[in-house]
C-alpha cells in the first residue's frame, strides 16, 4: 500500500490525492467481492446438510458481513479524507498538515489491516465450500 520511505511526509497533495483514489479503487473492487461473497454465502447455505457444517457457513457468512460494514466505514472515511485534500489543495495554509498526514497513515493502514482481514475470511469461506463439496461428490 504505502510506497517505500518517507513518501507520506515529503509528498505533495496531489500525489498523495492520487494515492488514495487507489484506495478508494481498491475498496470499491473489495465492496463488489464482499457481495459476491455474501451471495455465495447465501445460495451455499441453502445446500448446507450437517450441523457443524452449518455453524462453519454462519460464522463465515458474520465475518464476511462484518467486512462489509468496515468497507462501508472505510469507504466514508476515504471520501472524507480525499475532501480534506481538496480543501488543503484549496487553502493550504488554513490546514494542519502535520495532523493531516498522520491521519493518512492511521488510514492507510486500517486500509491494510481490512484488506488482510478480508482476504483471510474470503478464503476460510472458499475452504468450506470446498470441504463441503468434495464431501458430496463421496
Amino acid at each position: 500500500m504505502r510506497p517505500k520511505g518517507d513518501f507520506i511526509k515529503n509528498s505533495s497533495w496531489q500525489e498523495l490525492y492520487v494515492l488514495v483514489e487507489h484506495w478508494k479503487s481498491d475498496l470499491l473492487f473489495y465492496k463488489d467481492d464482499l457481495k459476491f461473497l455474501r451471495h455465495l454465502e447465501d445460495k451455499y447455505f441453502l445446500w448446507i446438510k450437517g450441523e457443524a457444517d452449518l455453524e462453519r457457513i454462519r460464522r463465515a457468512g458474520e465475518s464476511i458481513l462484518k467486512d462489509t460494514r468496515d468497507c462501508d466505514d472505510l469507504l466514508k472515511r476515504v471520501d472524507r479524507h480525499l475532501s480534506r485534500i481538496s480543501a488543503i489543495i484549496d487553502e493550504p495554509e488554513n490546514q494542519n498538515h502535520r495532523v493531516f498526514r498522520e491521519e493518512h497513515m492511521e488510514l492507510e493502514d486500517d486500509i491494510a489491516q481490512f484488506i488482510i482481514k478480508t482476504r483471510k475470511n474470503r478464503s476460510e469461506l472458499f475452504k468450506i465450500v470446498e470441504l463441503d463439496v468434495e464431501v458430496e461428490k463421496l
